[in-house]
């Protein structure tokens, strides 16, 4: 009798363990208290590691705008940082023309000279690099830092990505059946946007933006120039008295020339005068006999 129980109670055992190696299902608790466990691992880490964005912004009046800028691009190489932005302009203000002789002019020009620099460099030396960019100026006018804490935007993108990974990985076991392939490839590029957004916030973490505004003192240019007026260039007065005499001879013959092919209307305006002085002597001796 015992020997048959024990045979029973074998058989139920061997049966049970048959049904549990040939199940097709996954508990979903179990599931569950994966993605919780990997959640709350998630937010442990990420709130032991604070997102804090820095930016700052910088504005100063130097001496020599060229020579600042080279020493700002050459303490930004020496931070490890690199230089995103640079932009140097003058503008003219005045200008003045101061004429030396009749082809020449000097050019007297006041003008101003800034110049705007955006410079990445790591963000523990943040406050450091200010302070030495600071003392290469005569003085700052605009010393700014803000800093921006992306901790739960950068756990938001996480814990998305996260879940849409998830429901990836059942799409392609078959646990969950997606219609649409277009909705497939919406939640794969939601997940690119959220990787690539928590890669720059990373990014952002690690190294710190600072905008740089330079400025100097308006700045005085002597130059000589030629004078572009054309009526200024004239000849000297002996050459200019000489070419007025040729000229006038010039226009006398051109006269006598222009009268000498007039000779047929002069002779007959001779020819009608002498007819007219002889109409009028005829008339007054008419006269004269009545």
């Amino acid at each position: 009798m015992k020997m048959s129980n024990l045979l029973v109670l074998l058989a139920v055992l061997c049966l049970l363990g048959a049904c549990k190696g040939n199940s097709h299902y996954e508990p979903i608790n179990n599931s569950d208290s994966v993605a919780m466990s990997s959640t709350a691992d998630s937010v442990a880490t990420d709130s032991n590691q604070p997102k804090l964005v820095k930016t700052a912004e910088m504005n100063m009046k130097v001496k020599d705008i060229h020579k600042t800028s080279e020493r700002i691009v050459a303490l930004t190489e020496g931070y490890h940082g690199m230089v995103m932005h640079h932009h140097m302009q003058s503008t003219i203000e005045r200008s003045n023309d101061i004429s030396r002789s009749d082809d020449s002019l000097m050019r007297v020009s006041s003008f101003t000279t800034t110049a705007n620099l955006t410079v990445k460099v790591p963000s523990d030396s943040l406050e450091h690099f200010m302070t030495r960019v600071g003392k290469l100026g005569l003085y700052v006018n605009v010393r700014k830092m803000d800093v921006e804490d992306m901790t739960l935007a950068y756990l938001s993108n996480k814990l998305k990505l996260e879940s849409r990974s998830e429901i990836i990985a059942q799409q392609k076991q078959g646990k969950i059946i997606i219609k649409k392939p277009a909705d497939v490839l919406a939640l794969k590029d939601d997940m690119i946007d959220q990787k690539v957004s928590n890669l720059q916030t990373d990014d952002a973490v690690r190294n710190s933006i600072v905008d740089l505004t330079l400025y100097q003192s308006n700045t005085i240019v002597k130059e000589v120039i030629a004078n572009d007026d054309p009526d200024t260039y004239r000849a000297p007065f002996m050459s200019r008295f000489a070419f007025a005499f040729t000229n006038g001879w010039n226009l006398f013959v051109d006269l006598f020339i222009g009268l000498a092919n007039l000779w047929v209307f002069l002779l007959l305006g001779l020819g009608a005068w002498f007819t007219y002085k002889w109409y009028k002597r005829r008339q007054r001796a008419t006269l004269s006999h009545i």
